[in-house]
């Protein structure tokens, strides 16, 4: 937020003179770091029960949310299939490859791929300026401006502003350009030492990793994108390894103005006398990373209790439209797909469908008694019908 007419004028994180020797509150942030770690080696222990073609689904799923969602994060749409297609050839899966990869898909996807593949590749200038151009793979310019693609930005100042033209409001401004290559060679050293320093939590690297290199802003576009690859990189070599099965872009997205408003705020400093606490950053980041866990985990349980689902019932006969409205229930929520979270009714399972009244309240009910669905209290036109609970799950809750 811009600071009151009469309050003493910001000064950037950068300007300070113990800059980059950052700190923060260990004590608060031991709580969040534990539930982290914690949900961590759940996910981890529950991906790795399912057998490898599910793995290998997790995984590609995983990389495809963080690159489409990373994009989004700036408001660019990327084409979902191309990316698909691109990382599944990456990964061997030739079979999830739905549309030949274009230039787009093939670039962002070489990102990703080094980020989480290359966890002992050292991180260099020859690297970053690389993650550059496969950014900007097939593309020579940004909403008709040029920029300078695979090469540090320019010598104009950069800024983020807002507001109107007349009255400006500077939310960040990054350090002047000369001396930029100096300040990046003090973060590759840092970034490429710390994964060594035993005192320092990976999780809370990754964290560091990215405000930094946020607070550099070497490129005149890209500067998130690649940010929060570097982020991915981190991540993946604190857990020393290449397979992802969460993506931390997704849950960035759902709070995208928390994000930039932490940003924001840690940018700013008062008076050169202020302590480079990160504290609220890092608690931020922490809650967002336990957030893409818990999601990922939720993603995780559906898949595999449908493919208990389907074990189980493998000997029914079902008709086509059944076996698609039990995929819709079996799905959750999703975008843009309107979920059964409540539940399916007759008149639902007719829109669904296109059946008659008559024929989905027969179907309904042949799916009570193959157990497929249990009828939910209620009756009348309001009776609604759901999954039957997952015996395994029931036997075992802990699953």
């Amino acid at each position: 937020m811009p600071f009151s007419s009469g309050a003493p004028m910001p000064h950037w994180i950068w300007q300070h003179p113990q800059w980059p020797q950052l700190g923060w509150n260990a004590e608060a942030l031991a709580p969040p770091l534990r539930q982290v770690t914690l949900a961590q080696g759940a996910l981890l222990g529950r991906a790795r029960g399912a057998d490898a073609a599910l793995q290998a689904e997790f995984n590609l799923d995983a990389l495809l949310r963080n690159i489409v969602n990373s994009s989004a994060i700036e408001g660019e749409h990327l084409d979902v299939e191309s990316v698909r297609s691109s990382l599944a050839r990456r990964l061997g899966l030739d079979a999830a490859a739905t549309v030949p990869p274009g230039a787009r898909g093939e670039g962002l996807s070489h990102i990703m791929w080094d980020a989480t593949a290359n966890l002992d590749a050292p991180l260099s200038k020859a690297r970053l300026l690389r993650w550059h151009r496969w950014l900007f793979a097939g593309d020579d310019g940004v909403l008709g401006r040029r920029i300078r693609i695979g090469d540090w930005r320019g010598p104009e100042p950069m800024q983020v502003v807002s507001g109107r033209v007349d009255r400006p409001v500077v939310h960040f401004e990054a350090p002047p350009r000369e001396g930029l290559e100096a300040r990046i060679a003090d973060f590759l050293a840092w970034f490429n030492a710390s994964r060594r320093d035993t005192r320092l939590d990976p999780l809370l690297r990754a964290a560091i990793a990215h405000f930094w290199f946020v607070t550099l802003h070497p490129f005149d576009d890209g500067n998130g994108r690649i940010a929060r690859a570097l982020t991915d990189l981190a991540l993946a070599q604190g857990e020393g390894q290449s397979i992802r099965f969460y993506a931390m872009s997704v849950a960035i997205l759902a709070d995208r103005k928390g994000y930039y408003r932490q940003l924001e705020s840690a940018q700013k400093i008062e008076s050169t006398g202020q302590a480079l606490d990160l504290t609220p950053w890092l608690q931020w980041f922490l809650a967002t990373l336990r957030q893409a866990v818990d999601d990922a985990l939720a993603q995780i349980d559906r898949v595999l209790g449908k493919s208990r689902f389907w074990l189980l019932h493998r000997e029914q006969s079902l008709g086509p439209e059944q076996v698609k409205v039990l995929n819709r229930l079996l799905d959750g929520d999703r975008p843009g797909r309107g979920g059964f979270a409540q539940g399916i009714s007759a008149a639902q399972y007719q829109a669904v469908t296109r059946v008659s009244k008559a024929t989905a309240t027969r179907h309904l009910a042949d799916l009570v008694a193959k157990a497929c669905l249990v009828k939910l209290p209620g009756g009348g036109r309001n009776t609604r019908y759901r999954i039957a609970p997952d015996p395994q799950t029931e036997a075992n809750p802990s699953s």
